[in-house]
């Protein structure tokens, strides 16, 4: 009986809700209206971590592995007579992290296990479809 209680304990220490429901990459559907336009997405640090033409679904981490290492993103857009575009692509915290460590004690999970893996990010919106405009086309 000690021995199950000891391992039910290590168990709620060593566990965090985000890292056993979520996941470290997330997919990101890119497209565009119109459709066709080449797109570069950039990390927090500049490097091109993912590349195509619309519409394309991409996976991206959602950690750098280092403590509350949340990533982020910018997608570039652009295509042959229309105005380039850049949006962001912004990461929160999931309800898995917020909510789902209280029944495993909270604590370890909220700060020792879950800030080192992604699967306690969001990466927001899932899903991109800009309009771009036409060059000299006038805002409506």
């Amino acid at each position: 009986m000690k021995r199950l209680l000891l391992a039910l304990a290590a168990v709620s220490l060593l566990s965090g809700c985000a890292t056993i429901v979520g996941s470290e990459t997330q997919s990101v559907r890119i497209d565009s209206i119109p459709q066709g336009a080449t797109f570069v997405v950039q990390d927090e640090t500049g490097r091109a971590v993912a590349e195509g033409i619309t519409p394309k679904t991409v996976v991206l981490d959602k950690s750098n592995g280092s403590y509350f290492g949340k990533k982020s993103y910018r997608v570039m857009m652009e295509r042959p007579g229309y105005v380039p575009l850049t949006l962001p692509l912004k990461e929160k915290a999931n309800l898995w992290y917020i909510l789902g460590n209280i029944p495993l004690g909270g604590f370890p999970g909220w700060l020792l296990v879950d800030p080192f893996y992604g699967g306690m990010y969001n990466i927001e919106p899932a899903q991109i479809q800009p309009v771009i405009n036409p060059v000299g086309a006038r805002a409506g």
